[in-house]
């Protein structure tokens, strides 16, 4: 999910005493909000104490999710959350970032999968033909209603005609429910 800042490495942000965050790429004062915006762009940067170079990313980043949690959206649940402390000071607790930091990894991979399954489901399937023949129909028939101000009848182009034949016939329909099977098996992958 890192992605590399213009320059080389991830970009410096100095944090001084008075609170204030400070880009050294951008040369400008920024705030948790902006910090917010470039980890959702991917983009890495590293939070230091401006007095003692100590790496404060950590901290910083925790502050942030206390922000988003505070404008009412909230995404971590309050028995999640209770789980998490309670792992503070358990023998298990030098697993506990490792093991979430690869269900996030799982999850977000999971999410795209989903997300491309579900862009590419009607690119190239009956679905999409369908959806042509029955505009044409509509439209066609629109063309039918609209008042006939010249006298002469309404006519419908030769491609459109073609176009409101029978909408599925048995071919159509062993496609359509083939690609319904594959994308169910795509779901429960996914799932």
């Amino acid at each position: 999910m890192k992605k590399q800042a213009a320059g080389n490495g991830p970009v410096i942000i100095k944090k001084y005493a008075n609170r204030r965050l400070y880009n050294t790429e951008s040369s400008s004062y920024i705030t948790l909000d902006h910090l917010a915006g470039m980890t959702r762009e991917g983009r890495d940067f590293k939070v230091v104490d401006a007095k003692s170079d100590e790496d404060i990313t950590h901290n910083v980043l925790t502050q942030i999710i206390m922000e988003e949690e505070s404008r009412g959206q909230t995404m971590l649940p309050v028995n999640f959350l209770r789980q998490l402390i309670s792992m503070y000071g358990d023998s298990m607790q030098a697993m506990v970032p490792g093991y979430l930091e690869a269900s996030m990894n799982s999850f977000r991979r999971n999410q795209e999968q989903f997300k491309s399954a579900v862009e590419g489901a009607f690119a190239n399937s009956p679905f999409a033909e369908m959806a042509k023949r029955n505009l044409a129909m509509f439209e066609a028939a629109t063309q039918a209603f609209k008042p006939n101000i010249g006298g002469a009848a309404p006519t419908v182009p030769a491609d459109e005609a073609a176009g409101m034949a029978p909408v599925m016939g048995g071919d159509d329909v062993a496609a359509l429910k083939a690609e319904l099977a594959r994308l169910q098996d795509k779901i429960d992958r996914i799932g």
